[in-house]
């Protein structure tokens, strides 16, 4: 694939149709893994639709490679989807989504966006915005503009008790987003077109959110934790925990 615009000498971008020998490597040596909080890798459905992007969606597969140390910094994983363009057809979340395109893979329209990754040794170098940009893209060649993402808020883990519609109407001095990944994507030209309070389902026995989090959860009830966006809720040794996300559409 052609470099997104503002992409730098030194970094290459590729599809994994065109390189998957990154593909492979990024998730072989686990290079973005601790991107993410660890009960985040356990979703009760992101593994069905995470795991079925390769091969079958690797041309919407984005690698971004340091070309002085041959060394993959970013990567920005899509899925195609059917959306009429309504809000009424709108996918309620990301695990909606990812399944929704599973389920009908003939009838596909839009791209959704599922996650953009850069490496922590890049970050604070723009790269977020050249994954997005690059996702555009391949939703363009591929006909299935626009694109969406469901994007997980950055600074929501800091006010897991505000409800998810009151966060993202929050704005910084300037009228941009408070939170700084809506922020990019606002730059970017995306808007806001829903807000889903249950996008991403998490459910595990309690002894295992003790795992992820380094907590107890001695009785049943609701509890925030480090990471959460929202508060997980224990019910017989059972703790549920569904993360909100807000949908921003790219027209392009």
């Amino acid at each position: 694939m052609q470099a997104p615009r503002g992409c730098p000498d030194w970094l290459g971008a590729f599809t994994a149709a065109e390189r998957p020998d990154l593909w492979h490597l990024a998730r072989d040596r686990r290079i973005f893994e601790d991107l993410w909080p660890e009960f985040n890798l356990h979703g009760d459905h992101t593994a069905t639709y995470f795991g079925a992007l390769f091969p079958t969606y690797a041309h919407l597969q984005v690698l971004f490679v340091d070309r002085r140390a041959d060394r993959v910094v970013a990567r920005g994983r899509t899925i195609a989807l059917r959306w009429d363009g309504t809000l009424q057809d709108l996918p309620p979340g990301i695990d909606a989504a990812g399944l929704r395109a599973l389920d009908e893979p003939d009838k596909v329209t839009a791209l959704s966006a599922l996650s953009a990754e850069v490496d922590r040794a890049y970050q604070g170098q723009h790269l977020s915005g050249l994954v997005l940009r690059a996702m555009g893209d391949v939703a363009r060649s591929a006909g299935l503009a626009p694109l969406l993402a469901p994007v997980r808020p950055s600074w929501k883990d800091r006010y897991p008790l505000i409800p998810i519609e009151q966060y993202a109407g929050w704005h910084d001095e300037s009228g941009f987003p408070f939170d700084p990944w809506m922020r990019v994507h606002t730059r970017l030209g995306a808007r806001i077109v829903r807000v889903e309070a249950r996008s991403l389902q998490i459910s595990a026995p309690a002894s295992e959110w003790e795992t992820w989090t380094k907590m107890s959860f001695p009785d049943d009830g609701q509890y925030v934790f480090p990471g959460g966006l929202a508060p997980m809720t224990v019910n017989r040794g059972i703790g549920t925990y569904f993360e909100p996300n807000v949908w921003m559409l790219h027209e392009l």
